[in-house]
């Protein structure tokens, strides 16, 4: 008589996992929450009155309540993983800065006796721009008048003299910035001049470090050298 091979096959562990209600991996927790509503669904279909079964509509409103919370769970998952891909090239970004010199928003000026770098910004543009520098006293050290001037960033330089022509002593000066356009006031903003030290990213955002020991974001940057 001839024998006759047997031609079942063990079933994977995975599906006896599977079977049994056991996880062979970690899972997330959208997985686990599909996972216990499909037991429960299967629970409550089980358990359910014969003589009123449960309706089509309760079952497909559960699911659409399931589909829309794991929807939920990973589209906030994508977007945490796209804010972190952006802030990581933004600080790639942010290091090609370091060593260069920028200015921005201030009115500060330093001089070692030949005067300092620092400028303006004029978001309209005026007819007559004036700068005004000031010792630590808030005594004027110098008045520059700068005539007209085109409206965006001027970047200016003093020489360290004071009105009267002789050197200004070393140290750090404020400087005030009055712009007209037909004889009224009009906006015009002060800009430091530093040089970018170091970046640092934390919970406040990305951030420039300064030789002045200030930190500013790059939207504040106004011009690179």
């Amino acid at each position: 008589m001839a024998t006759v091979q047997s031609t079942s096959s063990t079933p994977s562990q995975a599906l006896l996992d599977s079977v049994n209600g056991k996880s062979s991996a970690a899972k997330d927790n959208v997985t686990i929450a599909q996972d216990r509503f499909m037991r429960l669904l299967v629970e409550q279909m089980k358990n359910q009155d014969p003589l009123n079964p449960m309706d089509n509509a309760q079952v497909t409103s559960q699911m659409a309540q399931l589909s829309t919370v794991t929807g939920i769970d990973k589209l906030n998952k994508t977007l945490e993983s796209l804010i972190s891909s952006v802030q990581a090239g933004q600080s790639y970004q942010a290091s090609s800065m370091i060593g260069h010199n920028i200015l921005v928003k201030g009115n500060d000026v330093s001089s070692s006796g030949e005067g300092g770098y620092f400028g303006v910004d004029l978001p309209s543009g005026a007819d007559n721009l004036s700068v005004i520098i000031r010792n630590s006293a808030g005594a004027t050290v110098r008045t520059i008048d700068m005539g007209s001037q085109d409206f965006g960033t001027t970047p200016l330089q003093w020489n360290g003299l004071a009105d009267d022509g002789s050197v200004a002593p070393a140290g750090s000066f404020k400087f005030e910035v009055s712009a007209t356009v037909g004889g009224k006031s009009v906006v015009a903003d002060g800009l430091n001049y530093a040089k970018v030290m170091s970046i640092s990213n934390n919970a406040s955002g990305l951030k420039l470090n300064l030789s002045n020991l200030t930190a500013v974001s790059t939207s504040d940057v106004r011009e690179i050298y």
